[in-house]
């Protein structure tokens, strides 16, 4: 009987003290319909909580056009959720061609208007896509 009670005990005390392992996990992707791409296996925007996690965008071109549009999608993927630059946190960047990053860096530090996130940058081989030269991925954090 007192293995019986204690057996009691310890299932109601692991069921009232579990976490739920289920993270609520809130997608947006390019094409809506589907909030992911199943192709490459990724979501353009993961909202977990209240925090962002944005894939890279990507540009043939590191020229100021290029980055340009690299941000301006980024920008997109942010407003999805109602946020903007000031809401980034962390970014990461990898290109092919520091050097050249380097030279157009004004034009990244116009979209975030001074308030910069922690960044890293690495330059590497070759990107997923063969002809990329430039991909920023972003983490936001939106107001609770």
């Amino acid at each position: 009987m007192r293995y019986f009670i204690l057996l009691f005990f310890l299932l109601v005390c692991s069921n009232t003290f579990s976490q739920d392992i289920k993270i609520k996990k809130e997608k947006w992707h390019w094409n809506n319909e589907s909030k992911q791409d199943t192709i490459a296996g990724y979501a353009q925007v993961l909202k977990v909580d209240n925090i962002l996690y944005i894939s890279g965008a990507v540009t043939n071109d590191i020229t100021p056009e290029g980055i340009t549009s690299v941000y301006n999608a980024l920008k997109a993927s942010l407003s999805s959720y109602g946020a903007t630059f000031e809401n980034v946190v962390k970014e990461n960047l990898y290109t092919t061609d520091i050097e050249a990053m380097k030279k157009y860096n004004y034009v990244r530090k116009m979209f975030y208007k001074g308030d910069f996130p922690a960044a890293t940058w690495v330059q590497i081989k070759r990107l997923y896509m063969p002809k990329a030269k430039l991909e920023v991925e972003l983490i936001a954090h939106l107001p609770k």
